[in-house]
């Protein structure tokens, strides 16, 4: 438990530093004051004051804030008249869309750093392209495919590994293809119609995959990524773990995928440990998904988080004037109810599944 709980702190801690460093960079480049940068809530443990800026580090290691001069249009009305210059609420709809976006986007950016990292330092482990087997009736054996035959090219396309097999006939939508493979030191041709296999996906739903009917040895082997491949890698990862887990929260609200799989920070502090654990690449790969799932919920247009300050924003720039204090108070209390009740939700959740030896 010992091991979990410091890897959550950890895995905390720096979601949130990073969340909090965009918001509080973005703020000083836009000329805003900001007076307190606190890793935690609550009671302050430990506080350093460099400049304007009260650095903190409080006792509830649960998330963080930025606070800026004149961050609320009430703030504004008290301030002296030297500190106007330094006020949120007095930059432009941009700057301040810009101040409030920064924090989710920089998540998003730390889940690239991580990737890009990973692949520049450790590379990829891909599999053989290779054939161990062929599937019986299937296209590949009408074919005329063989067990070692070596794949090389798809259409043209060269191929490096077993992975670009599946993911060029998967999209292939059915049509002919033309394949180069390598028997006994000849390059062999043939063509091949994919079919289509029904399968559940991650979400249990049955979908169409287009296969040939081939299984690879499982061999792998050590593909290295130079800066520029590394690079589109990452944005290419982190676009894809976006894509996924917006598509896991429509699936969600659409009754698709069952909200018992949401999880509180017990699951977090659990997943922590166990990537922990396994190593430290399994560790700061799970800090990169969970740096994508906060800057996706930050987003959420929900007064309190991030997407409700844009949301009221973008407001603010198509009618030309601010939302009355009225509205932001009761729309504030409403998105407050809303985050409490999920809050309650995945806590709920997080102890029945820790009752039921599912943690």
């Amino acid at each position: 438990m010992g091991h979990s709980l410091l890897s959550f702190i950890i895995v905390i801690g720096v979601l949130v530093f990073v969340h909090e460093l965009g918001h509080f960079l973005a703020a000083r480049a836009c000329g805003v004051g900001v007076e307190v940068f606190s890793l935690g809530f609550g009671p302050k443990i430990l506080k350093i004051k460099r400049g304007m800026t009260d650095y903190c580090i409080s006792a509830i290691p649960l998330g963080g804030y930025v606070k800026m001069i004149g961050e609320e249009p009430g703030d504004a009305q008290g301030l002296d008249e030297r500190d106007l210059p330094l006020s949120f609420t007095h930059k432009s709809v941009g700057q301040r869309a810009l101040i409030v976006a920064a924090g989710p986007a920089f998540n998003f950016l730390l889940a690239i750093v991580i990737f890009y990292l990973l692949y520049q330092t450790i590379g990829m482990y891909v599999g053989q392209p290779q054939v161990g087997q062929v599937v019986e009736d299937s296209a590949a054996m009408a074919a005329g495919i063989k067990k070692g035959d070596v794949i090389k090219e798809i259409d043209s396309a060269p191929v490096q590994s077993f992975e670009d097999i599946s993911r060029i006939v998967s999209k292939s939508e059915g049509k002919p293809l033309a394949i180069l493979v390598e028997r006994e030191g000849e390059i062999r041709s043939f063509t091949i119609t994919p079919r289509a296999l029904e399968e559940k996906n991650l979400f249990g739903e049955t979908v169409n995959r287009f296969v040939i009917g081939i299984i690879g040895t499982g061999e792998t082997f050590h593909h290295p990524l130079n800066p520029v491949e590394a690079a589109v890698r990452a944005v290419s990862d982190t676009y894809g773990m976006v894509k996924l887990t917006l598509l896991s929260v429509v699936k969600m609200f659409t009754g698709a995928v069952s909200a018992d799989n949401l999880g509180g920070p017990i699951m977090i502090a659990k997943m922590a440990g166990d990537q922990a654990r396994a190593g430290f690449e399994h560790f700061v790969w799970f800090i990169a998904l969970l740096s994508v799932n906060l800057g996706i919920i930050n987003l959420f247009p929900i007064p309190v988080l991030d997407g409700g300050h844009l949301l009221f924003l973008s407001i603010e720039a198509v009618k030309g004037s601010p939302v009355s204090t009225r509205v932001r108070e009761q729309m504030v209390r409403f998105g407050a109810a809303v985050l409490m009740t999920l809050i309650i939700f995945v806590f709920y959740n997080d102890i029945v599944k820790l009752f039921n030896g599912g943690l």
